[in-house]
């Protein structure tokens, strides 16, 4: 499993293609969940091959079924706080831990901002749900930690039939439009990111960190 703390993330070259952000709430065919939607709306932003990608995964699913879009673009100062406060949630809970396993723990959950994938407008955290909304079951919910749910976010991880075949689901038709999972959040998928670029050998990202 590479997470988002080996020093290979942070090698692969920045490159940004210059496209646009797009606001996800005006593209009827996406769902977007507003639980954590922000003054400036940048949380339901994603660059525009990665929401052609979306479309295209979204037609790929059974009838019934679409995606739930949880957030997308990240500012690089709210990913920086994210990170520094699961980072010192941690270490009050595990104070044994020294700096470098911190480092590496809370990435599992949270990116070091410095290669931060969501602040890049190509990464987005989604579940699936129903044409009413309703959301599946996936085995934990969207943005549940590694302690908090037992490591049972790990994509891989062993949950009830009905989450795994649902989980299954959503990693088809994400893998066929190009997204690549990141192995610790079902939830969490990339395209032309740091993360991304390493796991397909790509020489360079499509994006790097971009102001909405």
């Amino acid at each position: 499993m590479i997470l988002l703390s080996d020093p290979r993330i942070a090698a692969v070259p920045l490159r940004d293609n210059g496209e646009a952000l797009v606001d996800l709430r005006e593209v009827p065919e996406l769902r977007v969940d507003p639980r954590l939607a922000d003054e400036a709306g940048a949380f339901a932003h994603l660059r525009e091959d990665a929401v052609r990608r979306l479309l295209a995964a979204q037609r790929a699913l059974p009838d019934g079924l679409r995606l739930l879009i949880v957030e997308g673009y990240r500012p690089l100062g709210l990913q920086k706080t994210y990170f520094d406060g699961y980072r010192d949630e941690l270490r009050v809970r595990f104070p044994s831990w020294d700096p470098e396993r911190l480092h590496v723990e809370a990435s599992k959950y949270v990116s070091p901002p410095e290669v931060a994938p969501h602040s890049t407008g190509g990464t987005v955290d989604l579940t699936l749900c129903t044409f009413e909304g309703a959301e599946l079951d996936m085995g934990t919910l969207v943005n549940d930690s590694p302690v908090a749910s037992g490591d049972a976010c790990f994509t891989a991880a062993v949950v009830p039939g009905a989450a795994r075949a649902n989980r299954d689901l959503l990693g088809a038709v994400l893998g066929a439009a190009g997204f690549v999972n990141y192995p610790t959040e079902w939830w969490h998928w990339s395209f032309g990111d740091r993360y991304w670029a390493l796991s397909t050998r790509a020489a360079t990202t499509r994006y790097g960190p971009v102001d909405l």
